[in-house]
């Protein structure tokens, strides 16, 4: 796998090219302040002028070779999605000049998560995506060698580590509260409804594509204390994850006030809907990833270090431990490497425009800047382009999504083997 290592002056001409300095100052107005860079060998491995983007930060993008890249692409930005804007997906053959091989379409997907496009856990040529059926959401499974295509009559969110299994939340009422994570084209049914109990969390066997409601909205609204409880708030669910054996997920139950605010919190149950723990209940639970079958970095506030990372073992009133407090201090997505001494992460963009990605080795406390990226103003809001670091299956290679200059979001690769070997 060939990458070419970057200074920050070469970074600089790879940023610069050929386009000419009106369009840069357009693309990147703090580009002349800014110290863009990659501290690793790095390539960007799509292009224009169509757009490329993963989206969120814990789905398999690497097969398990390590040869093959998942990626969602679409012909504009700066927009919201109508239910008529289809997006290819497809794969970037690594090991031969960074090829585009397309596997399908789509007209169900969101800025901020795609269309939970992602490797099964455990194939080597399967991969599953969400799609717009005739009456509602479903999911298609597909061998991308083989081209042997199934269809479940359901969304997917998170697939267990087991392959087997997926949960999913109401991707029409996510939508409704909060455009960008849900998808359009089939309204919210029970928009009027503040907690409804015939929508909520679902099961789904992949193999057999039964499917079936294991929590309902309803249920949780009505459990524990919800901070600030006032009329008129709407509950939905979000952020899905199972955890690294699949035994338990969590997921954040959040609540939009009548102003348009929002509060959380983070709650666990077992692979059946049963045995739920609140785990975070303060209200503003963030990011989190799970370091093990029992423990979620997740960012939160608790005294007295207020805004920070904190570990929260999956248990009632389990311990809750700071993480990185004194050099992880702004909210990013977490992720553990397979070595869960490092904790790869990155920053919204700063003053100048830039976001930061970095490792955080835990032993030492210790971060390893891995590169800056640029992130212009257009890109805020539902259609802003976070960075979302993904990891490979051995934890030497990292990808991003960031503009590249005039091109639009497209995929960089970074190889981050000489820091953590």
């Amino acid at each position: 796998m060939n990458f070419d290592f970057c200074s920050r002056r070469d970074f600089m001409k790879i940023i610069a090219g050929s386009a000419a300095a009106a369009s840069l100052g357009e693309m990147f107005p703090s580009l002349a302040q800014a110290e863009l860079a990659s501290q690793v060998p790095m390539r960007v491995v799509t292009q224009g002028p169509k757009h490329h983007w993963f989206g969120y930060y814990d789905k398999l993008e690497f097969d398990p070779t390590q040869r093959y890249l998942l990626s969602m692409e679409v012909d504009f930005e700066h927009r919201s999605p109508t239910p008529e804007d289809e997006i290819t997906i497809g794969m970037i053959d690594l090991e031969d000049n960074d090829r585009w091989i397309p596997i399908g379409k789509t007209t169900a997907w969101g800025w901020q998560q795609g269309c939970m496009f992602q490797w099964i856990p455990g194939s080597k040529s399967k991969v599953i995506w969400n799609a717009r059926g005739e009456n509602n959401y479903i999911s298609h499974i597909k061998d991308v060698f083989s081209g042997e295509t199934k269809s479940i009559d359901s969304p997917i969110y998170t697939v267990s580590p087991t392959g087997k299994s997926a949960v999913t939340a109401d991707f029409r009422r996510i939508n409704d509260v909060r455009p960008g994570y849900g998808y359009t084209g089939f309204p919210d049914p029970f928009a009027e409804d503040l907690a409804p109990s015939d929508t909520g969390i679902f099961h789904i066997d992949l193999d057999s594509g039964e499917t079936k409601m294991i929590i309902s909205l309803e249920q949780i609204a009505n459990m524990g204390t919800i901070p600030d409880q006032q009329p008129g708030i709407k509950h939905y669910f979000n952020h899905l994850l199972y955890n690294t054996d699949g035994s338990r997920f969590v997921f954040l139950h959040r609540w939009r006030y009548p102003n348009g605010s929002r509060k959380t919190r983070m709650i666990t149950a077992k692979d059946d809907g049963t045995d739920i723990r609140i785990i975070d209940d303060n209200g503003m639970t963030s990011h989190f990833d799970w370091r093990d079958p029992n423990h979620i970095l997740a960012w939160s506030d608790h005294e007295p270090l207020g805004r920070r990372f904190y570990l929260f073992e999956d248990a009632n009133d389990g311990a809750i431990t700071p993480v990185g407090e004194d050099v992880m201090k702004r909210d990013g997505h977490c992720t553990y490497l397979p070595d869960t001494d490092w904790i790869l992460n990155d920053t919204y963009p700063d003053k100048n425009r830039e976001q930061s990605i970095f490792l955080y080795h835990v032993p030492t406390g210790k971060t390893h800047e891995i590169g800056k990226v640029p992130s212009p103003k257009v890109y805020t809001g539902e259609w802003r382009c976070d960075t979302h670091p993904r990891h490979s299956p051995d934890g030497k290679l990292i990808v991003v999504d960031s503009p590249y200059k005039d091109q639009g979001r497209q995929l960089y690769l970074f190889d981050i083997s000489g820091i953590v070997e």
